[in-house]
C-alpha cells in the first residue's frame, strides 16, 4: 500500500500489509466527496469496535476531485467525518490502480495470511464483512495465524474553538445565527456580529436523543430551516433523520425519519417518523413544503406539516444530470437548497452544477455538464464551471450565491443575463452563506472553523479560467462488442431473492450518449453483451446494478433480507487491442480476473 500522501491515524508510522500479517484487514477505497462513502464510514464503525482486537480497516483515500488530492483537504475530513482508523493518502491513485478499484467506494478483505478473500463495491455490506470477519477469526485461531493486540491507530490531538467543521447556517428572527457545528454533533446560536457564542444545543455526542438543549444528541447535523410556526428544522445528516428545535425552550424532538437509512424497496412516502430517509443535508421551505435535499439518494423529498408526511418529489436514485419532469430527472447529490420565488435553487454538488426545480416540477440546470467536468471558469453558464459546490443562496436581486466549496470561492449566477461570476476566493471550503441584515452575507468557512463577513462587490472578481475532468485512468477497451459483467456472488449463507421475481436489475448508458450503438437501457441480467459505436473514440459508461440476497435458512420463514446496489462511471478509451471483457465487481471476487 503506497501513497504519495503518507499515512494519518498512525502517529507518523508507515504501514504495510506485512505489519497487518496476523490481523484481519479491511482496505476501504474511499473519497471524501462521495456520501457513499461517507455511509461506509459510518457503518463500519460497529464492526471495528466489536472486533479491536483482531481487525483493522484501513482507508485508502483515492480522489475524485482535484481539491480531493491537497493533503490539508483529506486531514480536515478525517477529522470531519471521525474516521478512526489508519488513512492512506493516495493522491495519484496508486493503490487504487493495484487493487484494480473501479468504483468509490470499495472495500476488499484480507485474510491473516495476507490473500484478498473478498471485494465489494459500494455500501450495504457490513453484515457480510462482519459474517466473513468472524468465520476468518475461527478459522486462524485454530490455524495459529491469528495475531491479536492493539491495532495501530493513533488519534490526533483534539483542536479547541467554538466551531469544529460548520455546516449550515440560518439567520434567526431576531437577528441572531443558528450554525450546524457538524463535527461536534451540535447546533450553535451566534451573536449578530457572527462570532459571539450565545448557547449551544445538544450533548456533543453522537446520538439520536429528544430532549432539552443539553441532553440532546444529533450525529453530523447539516441544513436548516424555519418553518412557518417559528420551529427550527434540521437535516440530521448521518441520523438520516429530521429533528426540530423550538427556539425558545432550546428542546429537540425528531419530526421525520426512522434513525435507519433508506435502502431501496423502502417506503417512498407516508407518516414522517414511519419512513426512513438517506442523508439528508439541507432543507427549505418552498411553496407549501419543507423540502429535503436527500444526498443520500440522489433525490428531493418533500415534508407535510398539515398532513405529517413525507414523500419523494424529484429524482430517479440514478446518479447523474438529467432534466426534466421531476419523477425522470436525475441527480448526485444534492446538498444546498435555497428558494426564490418561482423556484427552488439546488447545489448539485457531485455534478458541479446549480440546477432548479420550479412550481410545476420540473427540473433545469444553470451550470454544469455532468459527473465528470469541473473547475473555476466564469462567464456565460452553459460553459462555466464549478467544483462540489455545497451551499447556495437567494440574492434579493434574483441572482444566486453558490457557496463554490472545493474552489473555495463564493460565485453569483445571473438569470437575467446568463453570466456567472467570482464573488470572493481565499475562502476555506465554503459550504452555505446566509444574508445579514444590512445586506451583507455571511459565508460559513467549514475548513476554517468560522462564519467570515463579506460585503457583496459591485464587481465580480478576475480568475484564471481552470478546467478539470476527473483523473482516473480510461479502460481500454477494443472497438465492437464488449461484454459487460457485473460481478455478484451471494455472502455466505444467502441466495437470491427471487420470492418476488428477477432479483437483479443492471441500467446501462453512456456519455455521449453516441458511445454505445447497443446495449442501452435497464434489464434484468447482470451480464449484458455492448456494441460500441465506431466513430466515438472515449467517453463514459454509467452502470447501476442492483442484486437483492435472503438468509439461506428454509426454517426461518421472515429471512433477513439485504440490496447491494453501485453505481459507476467507468471513463473507457477505445483502442485495436484494448479488452473485451468490462468486469465490474458488485460483491465476491472476478473468478476470470
Amino acid at each position: 500500500m503506497v501513497g504519495k500522501g503518507g499515512w494519518l491515524n498512525t502517529g507518523g508510522k508507515s504501514l504495510t500489509l506485512a505489519d497487518l500479517r496476523g490481523r484481519c484487514v479491511v482496505v476501504d477505497f474511499w473519497t471524501f466527496c462521495c456520501v457513499n462513502c461517507l455511509h461506509v464510514i459510518d457503518e463500519l464503525r460497529e464492526l471495528e469496535e466489536k472486533h479491536r482486537d483482531t481487525l483493522v480497516v484501513v482507508g485508502v483515500h483515492s480522489p475524485k476531485f482535484v481539491h480531493e488530492a491537497d493533503h490539508q483537504a483529506v486531514v480536515d475530513a478525517v477529522e470531519r467525518y471521525g474516521v478512526h482508523h489508519p488513512v492512506l493518502d493516495d493522491p495519484e491513485l496508486a493503490t487504487w490502480k493495484q487493487y484494480a478499484v473501479r468504483a468509490w467506494p470499495t472495500l476488499v478483505v484480507i485474510d491473516p495470511e495476507g490473500y484478498v478473500v473478498a471485494q465489494h463495491a459500494g455500501e450495504g455490506h457490513v453484515h457480510a464483512i462482519a459474517k466473513l470477519v468472524a468465520e476468518l477469526e475461527e478459522e486462524h485461531a485454530a490455524k495459529g495465524t491469528l495475531r491479536r493486540g492493539e491495532g495501530p491507530y493513533v488519534p490526533p490531538e483534539p483542536t479547541p474553538g467554538d466551531l469544529r467543521f460548520p455546516g449550515k447556517a440560518l439567520r434567526l428572527p431576531g437577528g441572531t445565527f443558528l450554525v450546524s457545528d457538524t463535527t461536534r454533533h451540535a447546533l450553535v446560536e451566534l451573536a449578530a456580529d457572527g462570532e459571539t457564542v450565545l448557547r449551544r444545543i445538544g450533548s456533543g455526542e453522537r446520538g439520536l436523543v429528544d430532549g432539552p438543549a443539553d441532553r440532546a444528541a444529533f450525529n453530523e447535523p447539516q441544513g436548516l430551516a424555519l418553518l412557518p410556526d417559528g420551529r427550527i428544522v434540521v437535516a440530521d445528516t448521518v441520523n438520516h433523520a429530521l429533528r426540530v428545535l423550538d427556539p425558545d425552550s432550546g428542546a429537540v424532538g425528531t419530526l421525520a425519519g426512522t434513525g435507519q437509512q433508506w435502502w431501496q424497496g423502502g417506503a417512498t412516502a407516508g407518516p414522517a417518523r414511519e419512513v426512513s430517509l438517506s442523508s439528508p443535508w439541507d432543507v427549505a421551505w418552498f411553496g407549501d413544503r419543507l423540502w429535503i435535499a436527500m444526498a443520500g439518494v440522489h433525490q428531493l423529498w418533500t415534508y407535510d406539516p398539515a398532513a405529517g408526511t413525507v414523500a419523494v418529489a424529484a429524482g430517479t436514485t440514478n446518479e447523474g444530470l438529467v432534466d426534466g419532469p421531476a419523477a425522470e430527472a436525475w441527480f448526485a447529490q444534492p446538498s444546498g437548497l435555497a428558494a426564490a420565488e418561482d423556484r427552488l435553487w439546488i447545489a448539485d454538488s457531485e455534478t458541479s452544477a446549480l440546477r432548479w426545480i420550479d412550481a410545476d416540477g420540473n427540473v433545469s440546470t444553470a451550470v454544469g455538464t455532468g459527473l465528470f467536468d469541473f473547475g473555476h471558469r466564469d462567464g456565460a453558464a452553459e460553459q462555466a464551471l464549478l467544483q462540489h459546490p455545497l451551499g447556495v443562496t437567494a440574492l434579493p436581486d434574483g441572482s444566486v450565491a453558490v457557496a463554490d466549496t472545493y474552489n473555495h470561492a463564493l460565485r453569483r449566477y445571473d438569470p437575467a443575463t446568463g453570466e456567472v461570476t467570482t464573488l470572493a476566493t481565499d475562502l476555506r471550503e465554503p459550504s452555505d452563506a446566509v444574508l445579514t441584515e444590512d445586506g451583507e452575507i455571511l459565508v460559513v468557512e467549514s475548513a476554517r472553523h468560522r462564519l467570515t463577513r463579506l460585503r457583496l462587490p459591485e464587481e465580480a472578481v478576475k480568475v484564471a479560467s481552470v478546467a478539470h475532468r476527473t483523473q482516473r485512468q480510461a479502460t481500454e477497451v477494443a472497438p465492437g462488442e464488449l461484454d459487460l459483467d457485473v460481478v455478484f456472488q451471494a455472502p455466505t449463507g444467502q441466495k437470491l431473492d427471487t420470492r418476488y421475481g428477477p432479483s437483479t436489475r443492471l441500467l446501462v448508458s453512456a456519455t455521449p450518449p453516441e458511445l454505445l450503438a447497443d446495449g442501452e437501457g435497464q434489464g434484468t441480467d447482470l451480464r449484458r453483451r455492448l456494441r460500441l459505436a465506431p466513430d466515438v473514440p472515449e467517453g463514459v459508461l454509467h452502470v447501476s446494478a442492483m442484486a437483492a440476497s435472503c438468509d439461506d435458512d428454509p426454517d426461518n420463514p421472515y429471512p433477513a433480507c439485504h440490496v447491494h446496489q453501485q453505481d459507476w462511471g467507468v471513463p473507457v478509451r477505445v483502442v485495436p487491442d484494448g479488452a473485451t471483457r468490462l468486469p465490474l465487481v458488485l460483491a465476491g471476487l472476478d473468478a476470470d480476473a
